[in-house]
């Protein structure tokens, strides 16, 4: 197990293409801890966290050739990975429409696989923990209100359209809040 303790995510990744399941191991050692933090934020229940931290894992080994090798960013594809399976799995639990559309390898590529633009910057799981103080202070700089519709859309999993109608205001208004939040919350970290 040494072998895989010294590879790079990059590294684990690329075994992981090729069917090696002790750099799966490895990964999920590094990661779980994190991951499941964040879709137990979201899903809020222990028991379904456990099942999608299983279920993201299973996606890892299933879907690596959906991964940007060129780019490599494993920390942001495995965190949003993770966000947009805790995601579903919440608004399948809540929503009925949600819970009748079909899950199979076609929907999970589109809504579950990330994405990102190949100018993105690279970000590694000891960077990442390293800027963990600076993300709290910007976030802690944003208004209630910012801070409440950055939680709906990113750890509840509401859409512009439903964060309208749980708030009672129109979808511009929540797409400006949203916005608002988004740009006071770079401008945050920046200063940081």
């Amino acid at each position: 197990m040494g072998k895989f303790t010294e590879l790079t995510d990059l590294e684990l990744m690329q075994q992981i293409a090729n069917f090696e399941s002790r750099a799966l191991e490895e990964l999920y050692d590094r990661y779980s801890p994190l991951l499941y933090t964040i879709i137990k934020k979201i899903v809020m229940d222990e028991s379904t966290a456990e099942k999608v931290l299983v279920d993201v894992f299973v996606i890892v080994w299933r879907k690596t050739s959906k991964f940007d090798f060129r780019h490599g960013n494993v920390y942001s594809w495995l965190v949003t990975l993770a966000r947009n399976k805790a995601v579903d799995t919440l608004r399948r639990s809540r929503n009925s429409l949600s819970a009748s559309q079909v899950y199979d390898d076609d929907y999970e590529d589109y809504f579950i696989i990330p994405t990102f633009l190949p100018d993105m910057d690279s970000l590694d799981l000891n960077t990442a923990m390293s800027l963990q103080p600076k993300v709290e202070r910007a976030l802690s700089k944003l208004t209630d209100t910012q801070k409440y519709v950055l939680h709906l859309a990113y750890y509840e999993g509401y859409t512009i359209d439903e964060i309208a109608d749980k708030l009672n205001v129109p979808v511009e208004t929540v797409r400006s809040k949203v916005m608002n939040a988004l740009h006071s919350f770079r401008d945050n970290l920046t200063k940081e």
